[in-house]
């Protein structure tokens, strides 16, 4: 099984470098060095002493690694905002630390990964008593997390409904399965605790049946194929998962595709995920010279223009046409836990995927 790398034009392949920015691992820093942590009546600052391991460190990072619970870009806009002292001088987030150095933070609020019911419409697809199928749209987080603590589904679920079931614990209500943020289409929800129950064991015992569509870059050789490669963690991108053998993280993971449209050096690809491990059909799909076009991690680049579809350079000022991975759940079938029937569900290829299919089309 072979394709070609997906070179989007003679600038290199698609595919990214696996090389981002290093993270130090909170286990590098000697807690020794964090001096004290006091507090007013409403402020919480913590005082450290720069060991030699975050000498030439930026001071957003070293506090990211520092400081549990936090983003990079919550502890960038502390810091930002007059929120750190190196010395006794004000510093900004790109400020370099030499080891000696005495740094005093003002520790932000940290936010509440209790899901805040939010008034986000929600695109319904079905709805019983018993569970709701909805159309997410890309972008959306599906529940709170680092980083993402509004705008996310179970915010937009606890404001629709009374009920949802607990299962999956106060952060996570309702939620049976995930979507990626950037990832659109179908997403089933549990309004009971039975109901829930009943569709984690149709997951886990492979019942459901999974289908996406993904646009990709590079020319499969093949009309269908499966793609049988266990994934893991990926060994220095915590961010990231990867095609590992033998790893403690690795788990079997098989992913079945279908061409149903060839575009030059592009490929429309219906896709049938046996497994659910994270992030499966963009590493598979990734591993096999094919990636999702749009996808950060795994194709290196996180926007598409029309000039770029047609094997072109990026044109001065040429607004981007997606700028997110052309992945959507396009269509989920499992049996309705209360009635016992087996029901298909379905959401429309979304506008932005539309488009770039339009693009392709009229260049064929």
């Amino acid at each position: 099984m072979t394709a070609n790398d997906g070179s989007l034009d003679g600038e290199g392949p698609l595919v990214g470098s696996d090389r981002d920015d290093e993270i130090l691992e909170a286990s590098d820093l000697d807690e020794s060095d964090a001096l004290e942590l006091h507090e007013s009546v409403d402020e919480v600052y913590r005082n450290f002493v720069v060991p030699e391991s975050a000498g030439n460190m930026r001071i957003d990072l070293f506090l990211t690694q520092s400081c549990d619970g936090y983003s990079r870009t919550q502890i960038r806009n502390a810091v930002q905002n007059d929120g750190a002292q190196v010395d006794g001088r004000t510093v900004r987030p790109s400020f370099k630390l030499q080891s000696g150095q005495k740094l005093r933070f003002k520790v932000p609020p940290l936010p509440s990964d209790e899901t805040v019911p939010e008034n986000i419409p929600l695109d319904i697809l079905y709805e019983d008593d018993g569970l709701v199928v909805v159309n997410k749209p890309a972008g959306m987080v599906v529940h709170p997390a680092r980083g993402h603590w509004s705008g996310t589904l179970t915010s937009a679920l606890a404001f629709r409904f009374q009920s949802l079931s607990d299962v999956g614990g106060p952060t996570r209500p309702g939620i049976v399965h995930r979507l990626d943020r950037d990832t659109s289409g179908v997403i089933v929800v549990a309004k009971t605790n039975a109901v829930h129950i009943h569709l984690g064991q149709q997951f886990h015992d492979r019942e459901v049946k999974k289908e996406y569509f993904a646009i990709t870059a590079g020319k499969l050789d093949r009309d269908r194929d499966l793609i049988d490669a266990p994934i893991g963690r990926h060994p220095y991108q915590r961010d990231k998962m990867a095609i590992r053998e033998g790893h403690s993280s690795s788990r079997e993971a098989s992913t079945f595709y279908e061409v149903v449209g060839r575009h030059g050096r592009f490929t429309q690809v219906i896709v049938r995920p046996k497994t659910g491990r994270t992030h499966q059909i963009r590493v598979h799909l990734a591993h096999i010279g094919a990636p999702i076009i749009c996808d950060r991690l795994y194709a290196g680049h996180s926007a598409i223009t029309g000039s770029m579809l047609a094997g072109k350079s990026r044109q001065d000022q040429e607004a981007s046409i997606l700028t997110r991975q052309a992945l959507h759940a396009r269509a989920l079938t499992l049996v309705n836990p209360q009635s016992g029937k087996e029901m298909t569900f379905e959401a429309p290829i979304p506008e932005d995927l539309q488009r770039v299919i339009a693009h392709l089309n009229g260049q064929d």
